[in-house]
């Protein structure tokens, strides 16, 4: 070969392993943005192009967008999620127009089953820009039960003590800690202890980070003490992934064991069944958990032959049952004692009708106390949804002392008591803005029908005087979408008279909800704006009404 020729093979073959290690050296980003891309846009332009690889894995539309991401062997050095994150279980947007969003479920689904080992394996850095995304406060914590169901079991009452306080720590489940569970072994995460700034506001911190010349540190694997300090106002703080070292490592193992596809039904109620024969104290932390994936059980899952002899094997076990009940029965919280019976009645440990029995017995103890709260009005309101519970009325003993108390009144109302119905009407219009609240959580459950009871209960409210209480009670009835043209009325003579201007704006919410146009009149516009006590800033209820007021 001529020495030319294996020259100019030779430079190519240069040329060719030049430009591999170059693809090879360079970083990708991966961007889930469920709503500002301020963030993202940020990196994208400060970040240079021959060293960094930007992949949006949102696809808009698709609602499988993170298993399409896997499926293209997408694997990610960096990446940056932007969504709200206020209730720590999704990321989301505030626009109605975007409808994606990124459930931690997902995630943990994804990092616990390797069912998508090149997304996330290779990860350095996460930055999570979203409100508490990595609060360290716990999302559960034990209740006296917990100790007292230790105790039962054999522990001196300082022991119970200290293994409450362990569980709390190893069970609390912070958003903190889940972040560290989903984003196993990655050295940086980034997010905020609390409230974190909107795209807007990131976007300039952002900026002033990258042209401090700190940009090289973006997919180091090393937190940046300069973009902590940039972000200090702001909660940013910073936390590594779980390692299999860490003492949570096997509090991860069995959260796994819930989200791993790789296991099947027949496997997972095994592991539930392995669960229940713990201490049940422990089972108390694992409560979410058991009763998500119970839900998660069709009923041809449930039918499969292997699925169907767990469940029996669950259901005959009645040393795991005695526990469970005698620890559910014992739970402080009425909403965690009605949770667990209705799981038991999901293991085969309870028939329907042990289980009305169960919720009656929890209701006449609540009601023999002098603690029962708007709480146990919602929760009673709702087990009773079907109007089953209401047939075991009768049973209940219930002295006419404590059947006259607001609460008390309230729970039997919301069992069916027709003497409990008319005196929660009446807590309505109460000056006490407690009996209020208590009237208006019943009326959430149990809507008024009646028009003889809603214009009552609208001349009561249009008489009251203008409190905090006024206004819930109008909030109420703007849930009932009036089109009684007498108890309308009697709302929009109240506008005038109004010494609040919240009380005004409570009664355009229910005139904007209601048949406005059988009032729509050049008067009562005149009168919106004749006696409206303070304009707003912006654009209010009185606004809204107006305009819809005078639409052709």
């Amino acid at each position: 070969m001529a020495t030319s020729t294996r020259l100019v093979l030779l430079a190519a073959l240069l040329v060719a392993v030049w430009a591999h290690d170059v693809r090879a050296d360079k970083k990708t980003v991966c961007t889930i943005t469920v709503n500002s891309p301020d963030e993202q846009q940020i990196f994208r332009r400060n970040l240079p192009p021959d060293e960094f690889d930007f992949v949006e894995l949102v696809e808009r539309g698709r609602p499988d967008w993170l298993a399409s991401a896997c499926r293209k062997g997408v694997s990610c050095d960096v990446l940056l999620i932007s969504g709200h994150f206020d209730g720590g279980t999704e990321f989301y947007s505030d626009r109605p127009d975007v409808p994606e969003f990124l459930p931690v479920d997902e995630l943990e689904r994804v990092s616990c089953s390797d069912s998508c080992p090149g997304l996330f394996s290779k990860l350095k850095e996460v930055y999570l820009f979203g409100c508490n995304t990595l609060n360290a406060e716990a999302m559960r914590s034990t209740g006296a039960e917990i100790e007292r169901s230790l105790i039962r079991s054999g522990h001196s009452r300082a022991d119970a003590a200290q293994l409450s306080r362990a569980l709390n720590e190893r069970y609390g489940e912070s958003n903190r800690d889940r972040m560290r569970n989903v984003f196993k072994d990655v050295p940086v995460i980034y997010g905020f202890s609390s409230k974190a700034p909107l795209g807007a506001a990131a976007g300039p911190i952002l900026e002033r980070y990258f042209r401090s010349g700190s940009g090289g540190e973006v997919g180091s694997g090393q937190a940046s003490a300069k973009l902590l300090g940039l972000f200090a106002s702001s909660s940013m703080t910073v936390a590594a992934g779980l390692s299999d070292s860490d003492p949570q490592a096997d509090f991860r193992r069995d959260v796994c064991h819930f989200a791993d596809d790789r296991l099947s039904p027949a496997q997972k109620v095994g592991f539930v069944h392995g669960l229940l024969g713990r201490e049940m104290a422990e089972v108390r932390m694992f409560l979410d958990h058991i009763e998500k994936y119970a839900a998660s059980l069709n009923e041809a899952e449930r039918q499969a032959a292997p699925v169907s002899r767990a469940l029996d094997e669950l259901a005959r076990d009645e040393g795991a049952r005695t526990r469970y009940m005698d620890f559910a029965r014992d739970a402080d919280e009425p909403a965690v004692r009605a949770r667990m019976m209705a799981l038991a009645h999901g293991f085969g440990w309870l028939s329907p009708a042990e289980q009305k029995g169960e919720a009656m017995r929890m209701i006449g103890e609540r009601l023999a106390g002098n603690s029962v709260t708007a709480a146990d009005v919602d929760l009673v309101c709702a087990l009773n949804k079907d109007g089953e519970l209401g047939q075991e009325l009768h049973r209940l003993q219930v002295s006419p002392a404590q059947a006259g108390k607001l609460p008390h009144a309230a729970v039997l109302a919301c069992l069916g008591s027709a003497e409990g119905h008319a005196r929660v009407l009446r807590a309505l219009t109460s000056p006490n803005d407690e009996d209020v609240q208590i009237a208006q959580v019943y009326l959430h459950h149990r809507p008024l029908a009646d028009a003889t009871e809603l214009r009552t209960v609208a001349t009561g409210i249009a008489r009251m005087n203008g409190t905090d209480a006024q206004v819930r009670a109008l909030d109420t009835l703007a849930r009932h979408q009036l089109s009684d043209r007498e108890s309308l009325e009697e709302l929009t003579g109240l506008y005038p008279r109004a010494k609040s201007v919240d009380v005004q704006r409570a009664i355009a919410g229910i005139l904007i909800r209601a048949d406005y146009r059988a009032i729509a009149t050049p008067e009562l516009v005149r009168a919106l704006r004749q006696y409206r006590l303070k304009p707003s800033n912006g654009e209010d209820l009185i606004d809204v009404l107006i305009r819809r007021l005078q639409a052709p």
